[in-house]
């Protein structure tokens, strides 16, 4: 089962229905799409299925279609989204699926649309490229606790700034999606009728590049703000070494 039709059928969809924020996905680069509803609670079918987005997304890059789609947001849905059955380990699988995404040889592409919380909100920080719909909330999970522990805090901080994301995370603070951008949590903001054109455009943008190099670039990035200089050194030499050799053999 692929992880579009797992998706609509674990939420009581007909799979063969396209999702209104599947129109404007280009055929051409795109590939396999995986639905995650800001309402929906973290659970061990979810992190199924973000697995198997991964499989089929690995599977797809070596037949052309190397971008995946993330279709997130929704309703506000339902506000305790770590139901019952959620336990330490649980979360750890799910934050450990949601690293491989982020270390996988393929780019994403993340569309927001509505609110975007929760399991959508940690999906959208782990994707390549996000664009949102100008109606798009980004509202981190607050629970009688507190904010919501998890990776995002990490995520929220690392691409923002930790003092520039300071009031969504202390307090919960929706981050609207003009400010969203403008803190580099999105990379576009569309209109009505835009977003066809602003898709087609990130995945040429996301395929300009041969998705294994695209994927050690990103790792670079990520380590870069938890590793030292002389940690990272070797990291980068090595990247620059195959590169060269990349260049080299295509010369010969």
């Amino acid at each position: 089962m692929s992880a579009r039709t797992a998706t609509a059928a674990t939420a009581g969809m007909d799979p063969t229905t396209t999702p209104r924020e599947t129109s404007g996905t280009p055929g051409a680069g795109a590939g396999p799409e995986l639905r995650v509803d800001s309402g929906r609670a973290l659970s061990p079918a979810l992190v199924a299925e973000l697995d198997a987005f991964c499989d089929e997304l690995e599977s797809a890059a070596g037949e052309g279609r190397p971008v995946g789609v993330l279709l997130l947001g929704g309703g506000a849905g339902d506000r305790d989204l770590r139901g019952d059955g959620v336990d330490v380990h649980l979360v750890s699988k799910w934050e450990r699926a949601l690293r491989r995404m982020e270390r996988l040889g393929a780019p994403t592409l993340a569309l927001a649309e509505g609110e975007c919380g929760g399991v959508a909100l940690d999906a959208l920080l782990a994707a390549d490229y996000r664009i949102a719909r100008a109606n798009t909330l980004l509202r981190p999970h607050v629970r009688p606790d507190g904010v919501w522990p998890g990776m995002a805090l990490f995520r929220l901080a690392s691409h923002a700034g930790a003092a520039r994301v300071r009031r969504a995370v202390l307090f919960g603070t929706p981050v609207a999606a003009g400010e969203a951008l403008e803190l580099n949590l999105l990379d576009e903001v569309v209109g009505e009728g835009e977003r066809e054109a602003a898709v087609k455009a990130a995945v040429e943008l996301l395929t300009a590049f041969p998705g294994a190099e695209l994927a050690v670039r990103r790792r670079l990035l990520i380590d870069a703000t938890s590793v030292s200089f002389e940690d990272a050194l070797g990291s980068h030499l090595s990247a620059c070494d195959r590169s060269l050799r990349r260049e080299r053999e295509a010369g010969a």
